[in-house]
């Protein structure tokens, strides 16, 4: 059964937020709030977690993962970005955005897209988020929780205990989230292309 946290979406409450890291520690899989919406999220040398959230979305071998990211100092360990693109990509974070880039050898190989060998990244701007990526230390691998089958994310916390609590191992509950995932640009070429429109103002990359 997973673990079930009700965290204060504004002050989040520390003793709650280190206990969640502690499963991600012990290569637990969980269900967090982001700006966006729900995401399945778990450390990055974590090989069972990939594989699960593979099983759970039903995801092939082509898609991309998200590192989620505290900030850019971060960000820039673990992808590659030019000046030109740098600027861009600052100027709408933290916010409802994920860039595809070419990896760094900081990412497992496992994590790449098998042929372009380029990964997804974001810095959310969420309270709850960022205060589990700061404990954590790490990006936290994601992906967005959106069941096969099914057109929208689930946006309450304990909804997602309910279908879930078999397949994960925590699940973070700090009010409703979105239901919009995030503007999806593809960086990897030099030039932005949007691959998906959502809670990011695509004209900042048109």
């Amino acid at each position: 059964m997973a673990r079930y946290f009700d965290v204060h979406p504004d002050n989040p409450q520390p003793r709650l937020i280190s206990q969640v890291v502690d499963t991600l520690n012990a290569d637990g899989l969980i269900a967090y709030p982001t700006d966006s919406c729900y995401a399945l999220g778990c450390r990055l040398g974590n090989k069972e977690g990939i594989d699960r959230i593979r099983e759970i979305r039903d995801l092939d071998s082509e898609h991309h993962f998200t590192l989620v990211c505290r900030d850019f100092a971060q960000f820039g360990q673990f992808v590659l970005v030019n000046n030109a693109l740098f600027r861009l990509i600052k100027a709408a974070t933290p916010g409802g955005y994920t860039f595809i880039l070419p990896a760094t050898k900081e990412v497992p190989r496992r994590l790449l897209h098998p042929r372009k060998k380029t990964v997804g990244v974001r810095i959310p701007d969420h309270v709850v988020t960022q205060a589990l990526l700061a404990e954590l230390g790490e990006p936290l691998l994601s992906s967005t929780l959106l069941l096969p089958d099914e057109a929208e994310p689930m946006t309450q916390g304990w909804e997602i205990k309910e279908r879930l609590d078999h397949v994960v191992d925590a699940v973070i509950d700090s009010g409703e989230c979105g239901a919009t995932p995030t503007t999806v640009v593809d960086c990897s070429q030099g030039e932005p292309v949007i691959l998906r429109r959502g809670t990011g103002d695509p004209s900042l990359f048109e």
